[in-house]
């Protein structure tokens, strides 16, 4: 499996983000907003935990496996575009997360 960096991460999002606000504009007339992305987001991330439940028996959907691993990506994805489109390095932001936590406990 290949390795993805931060940096990867960010500039794959930032094209596909691209493509989609062409569509966005070819539809709609405009693209979506951040508030817009925020609750697209806010979507697929209630999507992963519906999948979750799936997955350990407790919804009854069968064979989520595949979308709850789509999701999981998505969502990583919405987040990267989310930090990319309010200015704020997602990279950053993450390791200041994880060293705070790690302090923590």
């Amino acid at each position: 499996m290949a390795s993805l960096n931060f940096e990867e991460l960010k500039q794959r999002s930032v094209e596909i983000r691209k493509r989609y606000h062409e569509l966005e504009i070819a539809h709609h007339g405009s693209e979506w907003t951040i508030e817009e992305d925020a609750l697209a987001f806010l979507t697929d991330a209630g999507l992963v935990g519906r999948h979750v439940m799936s997955q350990q028996g407790r919804w009854p959907k069968a064979n989520t496996e595949e979308e709850l691993k789509h999701k999981i990506g998505e969502s990583i994805w919405w987040l990267t575009v989310l930090a990319e489109r309010m200015n704020i390095n997602i990279e950053t932001v993450t390791e200041d997360f994880l060293a705070k936590t790690e302090k923590l406990l």
